[in-house]
């Protein structure tokens, strides 16, 4: 089996910074710290060293931790150099690591890769991580932690084991039958359980959506006729100048947007070019894309300075968004639509602004009362999920079907639930996992 090489790679943010950490992961990690700080710390402990070059003279000093494996995040010998960060002392400390031989740059996220390879985390921890690194909400940060702290994993490894079980004591029953220690009456408890799983696994699945929301954001698309006011307030709810107001109609011709944070939430706030007959090329293939958002939003704000223009969506596959009618420029005087609107608002004064921003938090998930985020949040989980269900559902509505073709269907379900977390047939997923991570994680 060949040797793996030990890998080294800057594992914090940007530089210039306060402080920079570098990250060492492999067998060679007691060496290349013999040969920096002249000694190998206690593991686990900081230790205040200086950190000199393999000529002697000193590049900077800092903290040094030693992670023995297998107690590491890799699962291998790390170390953590926390040196002050600077651009010249992190690219002279580099520069030194590459010159150790069996040493190199670590590529994305093959750390995780290699808590993932050694059994330190699974695949849904893993891709919490990489969630938390990102998020930008609070909510997104509670699904992260949620996810890379286990919560999710053990839910799947719950559901496995279960199957592993059915499996086992159905195959006794075809291989034991004869025996007065399994009772032919076992599969039928068996039966009973997967169908609660079944059912556990459904509700799992119609969480989704919610996933769906705090990961990716609630999308919500500005639209209706030109000049209705739709860029003035993007631009106030962003509170900076995003898109261009003027009064004359068709300003807009592509699909502007920008991400706000709303209740802990994350926002995508899209305007769009005004919903018009035209022969103006540019902004037919404006209000082309912007029929396109509206039929992928989540919310849509139809805007309007007069009832007739509560109308420009019909003709639109809306496939369910809901429509929020919202009367625009009340400050002016004659604006009487309140009564065909939901609400109406002054982007100018902020009048009805605040009912607004209520009325877009009703669309959003109400977590009030939940403490885990036990949720999935990617597509591949759901994907696997409804095979599962899928699985364990031919097997109890097919009772013709014999004991040994059940089992299997059930082991098909196991192994679906197995590929979410990485136990089962997950090698073609790694590189693309993986390759969203940045480098040093």
């Amino acid at each position: 089996m060949p040797a793996v090489e030990t890998i080294y790679a800057l594992s914090s943010g940007a530089l210039p910074s306060g402080v920079a950490v570098i990250r060492i992961s492999g067998n060679e990690t007691q060496s290349v710290l013999l040969a920096l700080c002249g000694t190998v710390p206690e593991p686990r402990l900081a230790s205040l060293k200086t950190i000199r070059s393999r000529n002697g003279s000193p590049i900077d000093s800092g903290l040094i931790l030693y992670f023995q494996g297998p107690a590491s995040f890799t699962g291998e010998d790390c170390a953590e150099l926390q040196v002050h960060g600077g651009r010249a002392v992190v690219q002279a400390l580099l520069a030194e690591l590459s010159g150790f031989s069996g040493l190199r740059h670590a590529d994305a996220g093959e750390f995780s890769r290699r808590a993932f390879q050694n059994g330190k985390l699974d695949l849904v921890e893993i891709e919490g991580l990489s969630d938390l690194i990102v998020a930008e909400t609070e909510m997104q940060r509670r699904l992260a932690l949620e996810h890379s702290a286990g919560g999710q994993s053990k839910i799947y490894d719950g559901w496995a084991r279960r199957l592993t079980h059915a499996r086992a004591m159905i195959e006794a029953e075809l291989d034991f039958a004869d025996e007065d220690d399994v009772p032919g009456s076992v599969s039928e408890r068996i039966w009973q359980d997967m169908d609660l799983l079944r059912h556990e696994i459904d509700a799992h699945i119609a969480q989704a959506p919610i996933g769906e929301i705090i990961r990716d954001g609630l999308k919500i698309v500005i639209a209706g006729e030109p000049n209705a006011g739709k860029s003035s307030l993007l631009n106030a709810l962003a509170k900076r100048d995003i898109a261009i107001v003027t009064e004359i109609a068709g300003t807009t011709r592509d699909v502007l947007s920008v991400d706000l944070s709303l209740a802990g939430f994350s926002v995508k706030l899209f305007d769009t070019a005004g919903l018009r007959e035209t022969d103006e090329v540019v902004e037919r293939e404006g209000i082309r894309r912007a029929r396109g958002v509206i039929a992928d939003a989540d919310l849509v704000l139809l805007l309007s300075e007069s009832e007739d223009g509560f109308g420009t969506l019909h003709g639109l596959d809306l496939k369910g968004v809901p429509v929020l009618r919202v009367a625009t420029k009340s400050d002016r005087e004659g604006r009487a639509v309140g009564a065909v609107a939901d609400l109406s608002i002054s982007t100018r004064t902020g009048a009805g602004m605040d009912q607004l921003l209520t009325a877009i938090s009703s669309y959003l998930p109400d977590l009030k009362n939940v403490t885990a985020l036990s949720i999935p949040s990617r597509q591949r989980h759901v994907d696997a999920l409804r095979q599962a269900s899928n699985a364990i559902s031919q097997c109890l509505e097919h009772e013709t079907y014999g004991l040994d073709i059940r089992a299997e269907l059930l082991r098909l379900a196991g192994d679906a639930i197995g590929r979410i977390t990485g136990r089962v047939d997950v090698e073609n997923l790694l590189d693309v996992i993986f390759s969203e991570f940045c480098i040093g994680k």
